[in-house]
């Protein structure tokens, strides 16, 4: 057995040069205190940005006082993720953070004061102040707000309740994660082991059907027990939700969620209706998958089992960058050279050591590097992990370099694209060049499951979202058995009628905590149309693709985000990226057929 190594024994070549940021722990410390001397300031232009040289020195401000904060908030969380175990670094992360928390409370006056500015007072601020032309998009989306606003006492009293407003979430976390414990089930050698929520995902992949069947049961009549109680949970955060809407004057509670983004409710509406109009690929994908595993009946236990065991295979992390190297060559030199220039220059964290933070992740704040956590082990699935960080980290890179600081962060909407586009280059890489019968046939499946799961499971959760938050807001109350019917009704519709659609998958929408943020989870599956689309062109366009697609990477948070994609080529607002992704999902099918 390979013992993980400690920080200390890991090579400097091989941990991300941090040092870049602070070199020592003194040079941190005296920031933070430069830090606590300046942000107090921002609070002395409260009752004064009714003239555009003080609004322009509050902006200016702001920024020095953010980008401080965003610096030593990014040193300190990368220095503790190093070693969790290592209290210096936990003392210095939770002071940052708690100081950020009162860096907000001195800029809270800024909006309200801003939208009780008399209407034109902007325009002439931006001709007496030409530098303020600058912030007229950042200064147009707080305007938008003004009719969902209210007055201070009001704004005040929902600042205060936010606490209890979230308790269903806290609830449901308890419950869910610490409360509810599962019975000993059987694994594959026969042994009595005890079932967690984190190892389900195991078994419910096994090899052997007695292992999955019991896991899947176990596991959804647990959640049974606590149907009502976790129903409860779940309505009282929609009830919740929607009080904030009409208290905030939207139309409704999905209005609510989309509309300070810019996000049409058609994009919602369209994507849960391209994906219903295409349902017969998945209906497909369940009976090629039926018959690939030679079952009588597909039950829903049966849903997750790979099609072909895990190639496998020992990667090196330097052959690790040369296939992800291969796979983003359509993305040309520049995006090349980029990539090396992480790998190079210390961006990149790769191997797991001793107290450091499990799984993997891009960071980076507008003075720092987009540097990237990885716990790299040798895997295919690493070498994706590195292709999809890298895709965070590069889109960091261009976006903080082409826009001023205020605009350098992109939005939540195209967070996911970029990172998307590369694992999708990649794995169109690996699939047309692999000769291995065994190992094309895992690659294929490995496709399928990422478009299965990533648009069609998370657009059925968006339907269900839509569907409960509109009978809540008609005054229908939904009781666990409403819910479970719901829930249901979907799963009958989704896998089609090679589906037994068994009666304990009911239960599962209360295992989906995504449920408390509310109309979030579509977002994935959009996310993922956009990648693919980007992909696709870029296959199939070459260079003239490429420019449009950086284009979309220097924009940053520049224009709402379905701008940002459109005016790249990729328009959110029609059904064509989701109906591309469909479509290669059933080329996907094809190949799984002819292999």
């Amino acid at each position: 057995m390979v013992q993980t190594k400690r920080r200390d024994e890991i090579l400097k070549e091989d941990k991300w040069k941090v040092e870049k940021i602070y070199k020592d722990i003194e040079s941190w410390k005296k920031d933070f205190e430069k830090l606590k001397s300046m942000a107090p300031k921002l609070s002395e232009y409260a009752g004064k940005l009714f003239e555009g040289k003080k609004l322009l020195e509050y902006f200016k401000l702001d920024e020095e006082v953010s980008r401080l904060a965003g610096k030593l908030a990014i040193f300190a969380h990368m220095k503790n993720d190093e070693d969790t175990a290592n209290p210096t670094f936990q003392v210095l992360r939770d002071k940052i953070y708690a100081y950020s928390a009162e860096i907000k409370s001195m800029e809270a006056f800024f909006i309200p004061e801003i939208l009780s500015l008399p209407e034109g007072t902007i325009d002439k601020f931006m001709k007496a102040v030409p530098e303020l032309n600058m912030y007229k998009f950042l200064l147009e989306r707080i305007l938008k707000k003004k009719p969902h606003i209210l007055s201070v006492e009001q704004e005040e009293l929902i600042a205060s309740v936010s606490d209890c407003l979230n308790a269903p979430e806290k609830v449901y976390s308890m419950l869910s994660n610490a409360d509810m414990t599962f019975p000993k089930i059987k694994d594959e050698r026969g042994k009595r082991v005890e079932l967690t929520d984190v190892n389900y995902s195991g078994f419910i992949r096994s090899k052997k059907r007695s292992v999955r069947k019991e896991a899947f049961k176990s596991l959804f009549n647990t959640y049974k027990k606590y149907k009502n109680t976790l129903a409860a949970s779940l309505t009282s955060n929609i009830k919740n939700f929607i009080f904030i809407s009409k208290t905030r004057k939207y139309k409704s509670s999905m209005e609510c969620s989309l509309k300070p983004n810019d996000i049409s409710l058609d994009v919602y509406n369209n994507t849960i209706d391209t994906v219903n109009n295409n349902l017969k690929s998945l209906h497909r994908y369940v009976s090629i998958k039926k018959k690939l595993l030679g079952l009588h009946e597909m039950h829903m236990y049966d849903l997750y089992v790979p099609l072909i065991d895990t190639v496998e295979e020992h990667i090196e992390f330097d052959e690790a960058v040369k296939i992800v190297k291969e796979g983003l060559k359509p993305l040309g030199k520049e995006y090349l050279d980029i990539f090396d220039e992480g790998i190079k220059n210390g961006w990149v964290d790769i191997y797991p050591n001793k107290g450091k933070r499990g799984g993997a992740y891009s960071t980076g704040d507008y003075d720092t590097m987009p540097y990237v956590l990885l716990n790299y082990n040798y895997k295919l699935t690493d070498v994706s992990t590195l292709a999809h960080e890298m895709g965070h980290s590069i889109h960091s890179y261009y976006s903080r370099k082409d826009q001023p600081y205020i605009y350098s962060d992109y939005s939540l909407f195209c967070a996911e694209v970029a990172s998307t586009t590369n694992e999708s280059l990649l794995i169109h890489y690996l699939i047309d060049n692999e000769t291995d019968k065994k190992r094309k046939l895992y690659l294929i499946n490995q496709e399928l499951e990422q478009i299965r799961t990533t648009v069609f499971r998370q657009v059925m959760f968006a339907e269900f979202e839509k569907v409960t938050h509109e009978k809540i807001e008609n005054e229908t109350p939904l009781t666990g058995e409403d819910l479970c019917k719901i829930w249901r009704e979907l799963n009958v519709k989704y896998f089609g009628e090679n589906m037994v659609v068994d009666e304990e998958i009911d239960m599962e929408w209360s295992r989906i905590p995504h449920f408390y943020w509310d109309f979030y989870v579509y977002q994935y599956a959009t996310g993922y149309a956009a990648a693919h689309s980007f992909a696709n062109a870029i296959l199939e366009n070459g260079e003239k693709a490429v420019e449009s697609y950086k284009e979309f990477l220097k924009s940053g948070s520049s224009d709402y985000p379905i701008n940002v994609l459109k005016k790249a080529g990729v328009d959110m607002t029609s059904p064509k990226p989701l109906e591309d992704t469909i479509k290669r999902f059933d080329e996907l099918l094809d190949m799984l057929e002819t292999v």
